[in-house]
């Protein structure tokens, strides 16, 4: 698992990500950071996050019926969000291409 320091640094564009995939709500959300081998994301640290997507309009909330309780808010991705992740997943790779050749270079013997 992801040391939690790091953790605040990505979240949003992993959510980001997986809300292009589909609509989902957080507590789906955190298991699809877990089983992604990425996290365990405590709610305190989830639910501020998506809060903040709310806010900045890269995320929309929408309440759906659940089979097994209360109704649950779901995000979906808007456009903007859309355009912010494509942008920040380029950005990503760029990013974690250089701490790879860092990792990997061997040191002179």
């Amino acid at each position: 698992m992801t040391p939690r320091p790091w953790l605040h640094g990505f979240l949003d564009l992993c959510l980001l990500a997986m809300l292009r995939e589909r609509p989902d709500y957080g507590y789906g959300l955190a298991q699809r950071l877990a089983a992604a081998g990425v996290a365990d994301v405590p709610g305190g640290t989830l639910y501020p996050a998506l809060l903040r997507l709310e806010q900045q309009g890269l995320a929309v909330p929408g309440w759906q019926p659940s089979e097994s309780g209360p109704r649950r808010k779901y995000y979906a991705i808007t456009d903007a969000g859309r355009d912010l992740l494509d942008g920040q997943a380029a950005e990503w790779r760029q990013f974690r291409d250089g701490v790879d050749a860092l990792i990997e270079a061997r040191a002179p013997r």
